[in-house]
């Protein structure tokens, strides 16, 4: 989030949030066309509660409206946000949390009604994000995003700090359009710089990423808190951040582990994906997904454990489908938790409804050689031997083939070299004039 103030951008860093985060009391509030009546459990909010918990939240009472679309003032009825205001003044709630992106408007309105802070899904998102950001690469994302949420809204921001430091009066319209232009162009201008950085550090990615065509690059994908990261560790050995919380990873890491056959493999774990996630977000992490997108096998990590099980699984298709355009990379389902899982009806269906996945646990690891074997049997798919004459003097083509695959056989006739090697598909046309035919 960022505000202005004496035409100097305060924007919240990493650090600054850090030092702001204290356990806040919340309510999370909903709507939909779920009817949970006055139980007062209400399920569709779970993840809600998690993303309020990650970043430090204590939550204290949940709301939720059925109904077929939102209000356009104020999300929901007028009603519902006179029993939040009322709860949010009883309880000393702090903060008043949206499952859903709200408009500006909404915001502002929803924060005159209630009298206390309004937060949107987006928002604690990048929130979240801002915390947990490590490296250069995450934290120039993480911004890029906070300003490309920021931008649309800053008259409200500037209105909501008037009323926190009790500059602004009843109706306090906040700082006029000249100060909102200001910060504005300030926000642009550090946009861009944002933007060119990030280009940067995308094209060093591809190009990092293409000097491993002659590997099997495999990447694990899957929704927030599904394992990804253990599965790593179990692999690889790499010792990357297991916890169980949301976002745990933000920056992609990569290391590498053999095969049976001998055959090397880069595997890299990547930051995992949410319902509802905002698409700038995703947006400003491309170049941490790069690896995503050049991967030539998918590891989709499921939480098997988990009752929303097949809707993350359907969500995450959605972002590499629609956000990230990765569609030609093959994909294997991995069943995670297996050793959590509960209900054995609700895991037979998930295996039914994906028959090709694979059930794993990557903490006690079950299910681990079979998870092997499927990534030997996909390389060995992948590759083709061929045989191929060439001129002996040709050092430059042959010492390509040894880069990009196996050589199998070299025998040299005369002022010719026959050479039998093994290499991934999508490098063999390239090699086909000099094939020999049958």
């Amino acid at each position: 989030m960022a505000s202005s103030h004496g035409g100097e951008i305060v924007n919240r860093t990493t650090q600054e949030t850090r030092q702001e985060k204290r356990r806040e009391k919340g309510l999370l509030v909903g709507a939909g066309l779920e009817d949970y009546g006055e139980s007062g459990d209400v399920p569709a909010l779970d993840e809600l509660a998690e993303l309020a918990a990650t970043a430090g939240v204590t939550v204290i009472g949940r709301f939720w409206q059925r109904r077929a679309k939102p209000d356009a003032a104020l999300y929901v009825g007028k009603g519902k946000v006179e029993e939040i205001a009322s709860a949010a003044r009883e309880e000393g709630a702090d903060v008043v949390l949206f499952d859903n992106e709200l408009s500006p408007r909404q915001v502002r309105n929803l924060e005159k009604e209630i009298g206390c802070k309004v937060i949107d899904r987006s928002e604690i998102i990048l929130d979240i994000f801002a915390t947990h950001a490590q490296t250069l690469a995450a934290r120039l994302q993480v911004e890029l995003a906070q300003l490309r949420y920021t931008l649309p809204r800053l008259k409200r921001m500037w209105t909501h700090l008037d009323r926190v430091t009790g500059q602004g009066g009843v109706g306090s319209r906040g700082p006029g359009e000249k100060q909102i232009e200001t910060d504005r162009r300030l926000i642009d201008r550090r946009l861009q710089q944002l933007e060119r950085e990030i280009e940067e550090i995308k094209q060093r990615r591809e190009r990092q990423v293409k000097t491993r065509d002659e590997e099997l690059t495999v990447a694990l994908v899957g929704y927030t808190n599904a394992g990804k990261s253990t599965l790593m560790n179990r692999l690889t050995g790499a010792g990357v951040l297991q916890a169980d919380m949301l976002f745990a990873t933000l920056d992609t890491k990569t290391s590498d582990f053999e095969l049976p056959n001998g055959k090397r493999v880069l595997l890299s774990d990547t930051v995992g994906f949410i319902d509802k996630l905002p698409h700038h977000l995703v947006a400003s992490f491309h170049a941490t997904l790069e690896e995503v997108r050049q991967a030539r096998l998918l590891l989709h990590v499921v939480d098997a454990s988990h009752p929303a099980a097949e809707g993350q699984i359907e969500t995450v298709h959605r972002v590499l489908h629609d956000e990230l355009e990765v569609d030609e990379a093959e994909e294997v389902i991995v069943l995670n938790k297996i050793d959590l899982a509960t209900e054995p009806a609700a895991l037979a269906l998930l295996r039914e409804r994906h028959p090709d996945s694979i059930a794993v646990s990557a903490v006690t690891g079950e299910g681990m050689d079979e998870l092997i074997a499927r990534i030997q049997q996909f390389d060995e798919r992948s590759r083709e031997t061929l045989t191929l004459m060439l001129d002996a003097a040709d050092g430059k083509t042959l010492a390509e083939l040894a880069r990009l695959g196996d050589i199998l056989e070299t025998h040299y006739e005369g002022d010719k070299v026959r050479v039998a090697v093994n290499l991934p598909k999508e490098v063999t046309p390239h090699f086909r004039r000099f094939a020999l035919t049958s």
